[in-house]
C-alpha cells in the first residue's frame, strides 16, 4: 500500500519517542504490522524483534538480494515463483510484504541548477488545452510555448493541431515577438523536431533542419528522461494553464490568441524574473533582446502543401471540406498552398481558385462564379435535348438547377425528370412545384414531383394520364392540308368545251 508522508511521520514518532512497539503502532494507526516494518526498515531503524523472531525467509535471503541485485524491477510475485520452486512453503500474500523489505532502493537522484548566458538559449515545447468545437468539427486546442531560458520571456500561440507548418508558424510568431533568436533552441522528443533517436545518434526531421538553417540557430534536443532540462517551458505552460487560460472565455481562436498577446506583454512580463530577483521579467528581456541573433531579411515560409485530386465534381478536398475549382479542372490533380486563413488552389504554376480557409467538417466552400460557368457550360451541353423549353416554360427552374449542380447532382437527369413532369402537369403548375420545392432546401426532381402530386390532391384532380406513343401511330394524328378542288373542276369544264 501507498503510505502518505503523515503516517509516516506518525510511525517514526511514536517509535522513536513514545518507544510504542511494532504491533501497537499498527493496531492503534490501523494499518498492517508489515507496513511498520517497512517504514521503519526504510529510516534505517533497527528491529530487534523481527530479528530474534526466525522465518521461512531467511534460508532465501542470498538468493533473493543476489536476484534482485541483478533485476532490481523483477516483480514479487515473480521471485516467489523462484523461491517456491526451490523449496519456500510460505503464503504469496506474507512473502509479498517481506520482499519489500530487502528490495534495493534506487537512490534518489540530485540535479544541478542549470544556467545559460544572457541570449544563449530557448525551450519549445505543446500544450494541451482541451478542444473547441467549430461547426460540425472538434479540433483539439494546441498551444506553442516558447520561452527565453535567461529573461524568462514566454511566448503563446494557440493552434488547431501540431502539424508542422503550425509547429514553424509558432516559430516565426515567437521570433517576430522577440524581435530576434536565440543561439539554441531545445525540444522535446517531439515528432516535429527528431523522427528517430537510437542512443546519442539522432535524426532530426528534414524541414526543422531547413528552418533552423534559415534563422541561424542550433536546434537540440533534450536527453531522455530529462524534463529537468527544460523545465523552464514546462513550468511556463503550467503558468499559461493556471494564470492565463483558466476561467477565461473567449469568442474564437484569434480572439484566443490577441488575449494571449496582451498577457505576455502584460502580466507575465511584469512576474519577478527568477533568474535575478532584482529585475522583472520585462527588465532582463529588454537586455537579453539585445543579445539575440538578427531576424533574416526574408521570413521563412510555412505554408501547408498538399497535393489534391479533384474528382468528377469541381471539388478539391483539404482539412476535412471542399473547395470549389473551375470545372475545366474535374479528373485533375492540383496543388493546394495553405494559410492559417487563406486556401489557394494551383494547377501547374497558376492560381485557379482562393478561398477563406474553414475550420469545420464536410463544409462546401465555393466560389459562386465556377458554380455558375458550370452551369452555363450544362446547359450549351444540353440544349438538344430541351433545356431551353423547360426553362422558357417554369424559369424558377434555372435556379434548382444552379442548386443542384452546386450539390454536385447529375444536371441531365434531373432536366429529363423535369421535362417529364413538364408534359404531364403543364408549365403553371412545374413553375410552383419548383419555388415549393426550392423553399424547402431539395433541388431535386423527386421533391418536384412530390409538391406536384400534393397539388394536384390538394385540387381532388385525376392523375394525369402519361400517354406515349410509337413514332408511327402519332404521325397518323398529322394534320394533313387538304388540296382545293377548283383545279379539278377546270378540268371538267375544260372537258365538256371539247
Amino acid at each position: 500500500m501507498r503510505v502518505s508522508s503523515e503516517l509516516q511521520a506518525n510511525i517514526l514518532r511514536y517509535y522513536h519517542v513514545e518507544k510504542w512497539r511494532v504491533g501497537t503502532i499498527a493496531r492503534q494507526l490501523h494499518v498492517h504490522h508489515t507496513t511498520v516494518r517497512r517504514i521503519l526498515a526504510q529510516a534505517g531503524l533497527p528491529l530487534p524483534e523481527s530479528a530474534a523472531r526466525p522465518s521461512q525467509i531467511d534460508a532465501y535471503l542470498p538468493f533473493i538480494h543476489q536476484t534482485l541485485e541483478r533485476f532490481p524491477t523483477l516483480s514479487a510475485s515473480r521471485v516467489y515463483t523462484m523461491v517456491r520452486e526451490r523449496g519456500y512453503r510460505g503464503g504469496p500474500d506474507h512473502f509479498r510484504h517481506l520482499i519489500a523489505l530487502h528490495r534495493p532502493r534506487r537512490p534518489a537522484e540530485a540535479y544541478l541548477r542549470l544556467s545559460t548566458l544572457i541570449g544563449e538559449q530557448g525551450q519549445i515545447d505543446w500544450g494541451h488545452f482541451g478542444h473547441l468545437q467549430i461547426g460540425r468539427a472538434r479540433r483539439p486546442l494546441m498551444a506553442f510555448v516558447g520561452v527565453l531560458s535567461w529573461s524568462r520571456q514566454i511566448f503563446v500561440r494557440f493552434f488547431l493541431d501540431t502539424r508542422m507548418e503550425n509547429f514553424l508558424r509558432g516559430h516565426i510568431a515567437a521570433f517576430e515577438a522577440w524581435q530576434g533568436v536565440p543561439r539554441v533552441l531545445l525540444y522535446d522528443n517531439l515528432k516535429s523536431a527528431i523522427l528517430e533517436r537510437q542512443g546519442d545518434a539522432i535524426r532530426f526531421h528534414p524541414t526543422l533542419l531547413e528552418f533552423a538553417g534559415h534563422y541561424r540557430y542550433e536546434p537540440r534536443p533534450v536527453a531522455p528522461a530529462r524534463g529537468n532540462e527544460k523545465g523552464r517551458v514546462e513550468r511556463a505552460i503550467r503558468y499559461v494553464r493556471d494564470s492565463f487560460f483558466a476561467a477565461r472565455t473567449f469568442a474564437d481562436l484569434a480572439d484566443l490568441n490577441s488575449q494571449a498577446s496582451l498577457w505576455c506583454n502584460g502580466q507575465a512580463a511584469d512576474r519577478i524574473c527568477s533568474a535575478n530577483r532584482e529585475l522583472r521579467v520585462r527588465e532582463a528581456f529588454a537586455h537579453e533582446q539585445l543579445q539575440l541573433l538578427p531576424l533574416p531579411d526574408n521570413p521563412f515560409i510555412a505554408d501547408d502543401v498538399v497535393a489534391v485530386h479533384v474528382g468528377k465534381t469541381p471539388y478539391a478536398r483539404f482539412d476535412l471540406n471542399d473547395y470549389s475549382v473551375p470545372h475545366a479542372h474535374v479528373q485533375r490533380t492540383v496543388t493546394v498552398r495553405a494559410t492559417p486563413d487563406r486556401v489557394r488552389i494551383l494547377d501547374g504554376g497558376a492560381v485557379i481558385a482562393d478561398h477563406a480557409r474553414s475550420y469545420d467538417r464536410e463544409a462546401q466552400i465555393e466560389d459562386p462564379m465556377h458554380i455558375d460557368s458550370l452551369v452555363v457550360h450544362k446547359r450549351k451541353a444540353r440544349e438538344h435535348r430541351g433545356a431551353n423549353r423547360l426553362t422558357n416554360a417554369a424559369p424558377a427552374s434555372k435556379e434548382l438547377l444552379v442548386r443542384a449542380a452546386a450539390r454536385g447532382s447529375n444536371l441531365g437527369s434531373i432536366t429529363r425528370g423535369l421535362l417529364c413532369l413538364l408534359d404531364r402537369f403543364g408549365a403553371n403548375e412545374l413553375q410552383a412545384a419548383i419555388e415549393e420545392a426550392l423553399a424547402h432546401g431539395a433541388p431535386h426532381q423527386n421533391s418536384v414531383r412530390i409538391a406536384l402530386e400534393r397539388r394536384r390532391e390538394a385540387r381532388q384532380a385525376p392523375p394525369p394520364v402519361a400517354v406515349d406513343l410509337p413514332a408511327h401511330v402519332r404521325a397518323k394524328d398529322t394534320i394533313v392540308q387538304t388540296h382545293k378542288l377548283a383545279t379539278y373542276d377546270a378540268l371538267t369544264e375544260q372537258h365538256h368545251d371539247n
